[in-house]
């Protein structure tokens, strides 16, 4: 206390100077009269620094509901109260925007001085202009390994621009029920395209792209942004990202600390001179160094590549995931300030996310989804067979699409109980059941291929799939069809029911797209089906059906609720 018997700004702590509202439910910045009105200290900022925005004076208290405000007269309903959860959800949907890259932003505790601590930067016109609160979301997470910063000498490539060392694309589903966290290795090779980069002087430079490169360098070589990252995303999956977020190594530190530590599980002991990792075999809590350590070892788990360090930083963004939304962490306000600050210090984001207000409204969003139902999952990619020694990675062209495709398609990756069962039962009994009864075996399946809107060649290229790899070895090119269609369609004659199952099956076609209909005679003069390509053919090999696919069978993949193990 003072002279004047005032208590001091920075013997208060700032989690204690927020009230629960009775009216709105919410809790609000309250501060006496006399206070100095910078609660919280001013962000660290480089030299020179700026002057703490001015807080809001309190406001004034408004009546409870048993009372009456002043001049008028009659009884009010009082005001319904949030529920305990509803509230804890709200202090922190926020903190759900960088998770998934150990950065969190919560929202409603943030005061209006922060927005001073968010860098962002243009996205050229690479997003699709950002999130919308109806549509699925697509936000492009990286992690670079930048070495600046206070306590980042020790870490990353010491001359590095800041490449795309970690990169997950997080797709959160239309209707909120799911979401995937779909890691891109930085060594896949990939063709990056030429990326149009705002300068400071208003002009626009092209910087030239590059082909059969690694990922990683879509960002930081030859002066590449962010957008270029997104560019390059676009693509590769066909998937347009909203919203980009960027942090650096301390993001894993500052953040970490701020939630007290994040449990890991080690299924073997790890001393790993790179990544600094000395732990022995079973559950730890890593936080600060030790955490940074932990996301950055690869040589001493699995087959000591970049793919076992994307298992491990999944294991340890579940683990973060959980933390943040445990009990421990929703009720302590003054965590919650601590993890505000560190968010906002941590990362670097587009323009279209540059305020508290657009990162409390993606919060909201990215706080309906349900943990179990977020799955991490890694593209599907095998050596570079150009290599001798393999080092870098290339597409698993099937699997691959497939993947791409059910994130375009908003198909969830987990078994999620589906708001639209409904409209499936209302599905002509007729039209299901011409995928229920017995199948041909591929050998014996007749059918003849004809492009019907889809890409040139895309009869050929299906043509070769089916005959090498799906065994369709009775099966020809029939050229092109008399007018394109949108979707594919395979028309059969009654007795080729079998046949036109089976040739269904591998090619993910739906009860619909099957057309009972009259066969016609091949080259041979036997009775054929026809098989025409529409407009959604992605690709030979690839499922048609998007909302009818499955995860390809070997796809590296996990679940947030999951605890498991590095091994």
């Amino acid at each position: 206390m003072d002279a004047q018997g005032r208590g001091r700004a920075e013997d208060v702590d700032p989690a204690d100077q927020w009230v629960l509202n009775p009216d709105t439910g919410d809790y609000e910045l309250r501060l006496p009269p006399s206070a100095p009105q910078s609660p919280i200290p001013a962000p660290r900022r480089a030299s020179p620094a700026p002057a703490a925005p001015e807080v809001p004076a309190p406001r004034r208290r408004r009546a409870t509901p048993e009372e009456p405000p002043p001049g008028r007269r009659g009884r009010r309903r009082p005001a319904k109260k949030k529920s305990r959860g509803k509230k804890i959800l709200l202090w922190t949907g926020g903190t759900m925007a960088f998770v998934i890259l150990a950065a969190g932003s919560a929202g409603y505790l943030y005061l209006q001085h922060l927005n001073d601590n968010i860098e962002s930067l243009p996205d050229d016109g690479a997003s699709t202009g950002g999130f919308q609160k109806d549509q699925a979301i697509n936000i492009l997470l990286i992690g670079t390994d930048k070495r600046t910063g206070s306590g980042n000498d020790g870490y990353g490539d010491k001359g590095s621009a800041g490449h795309a060392d970690t990169t997950i694309l997080l797709h959160v589903s239309k209707d909120r029920s799911n979401a995937t966290a779909l890691s891109i290795p930085r060594d896949l090779i990939v063709d990056v395209p030429d990326c149009p980069t705002a300068q400071e002087d208003g002009s626009t430079k092209v910087i030239p792209g590059s082909t059969g490169v690694r990922f990683n360098t879509s960002l930081g070589q030859s002066g590449r942004t962010p957008s270029c990252t997104m560019r390059t995303v676009t693509e590769l999956t066909g998937v347009k990202p909203d919203n980009f977020m960027v942090a650096d190594f301390n993001a894993v530190k500052t953040l970490t600390s701020a939630v007290g530590g994040v449990e890991v599980c080690l299924a073997k002991d790890i001393n790993d001179p790179d990544s600094h990792l000395n732990l022995p075999a079973g559950k730890h809590t890593v936080e600060g160094e030790e955490a940074l350590a932990f996301v950055r070892t690869r040589h001493s788990v699995g087959f000591g590549g970049d793919l076992s360090r994307i298992e491990i930083q999944q294991q340890f963004l579940s683990s973060l995931m959980r933390k943040l939304k445990s009990n421990d962490t929703l009720t302590s306000p003054t965590k919650m300030v601590k993890l505000a600050e560190a968010g906002t210090e941590a990362l670097t984001v587009d323009a279209k996310l540059d305020s508290i207000g657009k990162l409390k409204d993606l919060g909201l969003e990215l706080g309906k989804l349900n943990t179990k139902n977020l799955t991490f999952a890694t593209v599907p990619v095998k050596d570079n067979p150009a290599e001798k020694t393999p080092v870098t990675v290339v597409l698993k062209d099937g699997p691959a699409q497939q993947v791409f495709d059910m994130v375009k398609n908003d198909v969830s990756f987990t078994e999620v109980k589906k708001k639209e069962k409904q409209k499936q039962k209302k599905e002509d009994a007729a039209v299901a059941a011409r995928l229920e009864g017995e199948k041909s075996e591929p050998g014996e399946v007749r059918v003849r291929v004809m492009n019907g809107g889809a890409p040139t060649g895309s009869a050929q290229e299906e043509l070769s799939y089916l005959q090498t790899q799906a065994g369709v070895s009775k099966s020809e090119n029939a050229g092109n069809a008399p007018a394109d269609l949108a979707k594919t369609t395979l028309e059969y004659a009654p007795d080729q029911a079998d046949q036109a199952r089976a040739l269904a099956e591998i090619l993910g076609l739906s009860g619909a797209a099957m057309k009972p209909g009259e066969s016609v005679t091949n080259s041979q003069g036997l009775p054929t089906m026809t098989l025409t390509l529409g407009k959604d053919f992605k690709g030979a090999g690839v499922k048609l059906d998007a909302t009818s696919a499955k995860a390809p069978e070997d796809l590296q993949k996990s679940t947030a609720d999951k605890v498991e193990c590095a091994k």
